[in-house]
């Protein structure tokens, strides 16, 4: 009985841990989801205007939309910092490590979230980049120095392809994790030239390569604002499974320790009557 008690209580103690985390974890996400949601319009606007300059002439040419053999390449991972939020971190991770070793060389690595570094540091990749602690206070500026770190690669030649890995939000209980294309910037082939009112100045390629590094930068903060909404999301939802599980088990243990309470009232009025039995 003593040993049940002493569990009812340890149990108690869990579920009030975790009852708290999925306290905090549904505070964080109502702001989490409100910035992710911001950022996305402002995006696909930069996105759709780099679209139209690109099939703005059939001759386009620019080193962002340079298709080569991708041999060297590099891999934005976005993860938590922090664990109990059940397959949020694990999910993205194993998806990122099955593409890095489908290629010829390991890819390099530009890791967002102490989870990324550690996990990619304990299997030998080369990491470029170490963001710890970014994604709940995630600047432009921040973002602005990892998208200057893979254009910079991409166009010395030390990298062919640029891919960013993240979890995206999709609902309060689905999270799915997904990989993305950033360099180079696939254009489709344009036949004849798009007629527009539009006029770039000095040239549709000077134009368009100046707001790729502002579009790289758009799109590692969508990334990381869409990761940290999934993060607390999933937290949230792992704390309640783990809550919930606290309850049933004390439960469980309630009527454990009142069944062994009752034998042992039994078992003591069994010797009573016993005794006074002899007794006659």
């Amino acid at each position: 009985m003593k040993a049940i008690k002493r569990r009812i209580k340890s149990v108690g103690s869990t579920m009030q841990i975790t009852k708290a985390m999925e306290l905090v974890s549904s505070s964080k996400l109502r702001k989490a989801k409100e910035k992710a949601e911001a950022g996305r319009p402002y995006f696909e606007k930069l996105y759709e205007m780099m679209t139209e300059i690109a099939e703005s002439k059939k001759d386009f040419d620019s080193p962002f939309t340079e298709k080569r053999e991708a041999e060297n390449r590099l891999f934005i991972v976005i993860a938590g910092d922090r664990g109990l939020a059940g397959g949020f971190n694990s999910n993205v991770l194993k998806m990122a490590l099955a593409e890095a070793e489908e290629g010829k060389n390991k890819p390099k690595i530009i890791a967002i979230g102490k989870k990324s570094i550690e996990f990619f540091a304990k299997r030998g990749f080369e990491l470029v980049g170490e963001y710890p602690l970014l994604a709940e206070t995630a600047k432009t500026a921040d973002c602005a120095d990892i998208a200057t770190l893979a254009i910079e690669m991409f166009k010395r030649g030390e990298t062919d392809q640029v891919k960013i890995f993240y979890t995206t939000f999709v609902s309060p209980l689905v999270q799915n994790p997904i990989s993305m294309d950033i360099l180079p910037i696939y254009k489709e082939d344009v036949e004849e030239e798009n007629n527009t009112l539009i006029t770039y100045d000095p040239s549709p390629e000077a134009v368009f390569n100046r707001i790729v590094p502002k579009f790289t930068m758009s799109l590692i903060y969508c990334a990381l604002s869409d990761s940290y909404a999934s993060e607390q999301s999933a937290r949230r939802n792992a704390m309640e499974n783990a809550t919930d599980n606290a309850e049933k088990m004390t439960e469980e243990l309630s009527l454990k320790y009142n069944r062994a309470r009752q034998e042992k009232i039994t078992n003591e009025i069994n010797e009573i009557v016993s005794g006074a039995n002899a007794l006659q």
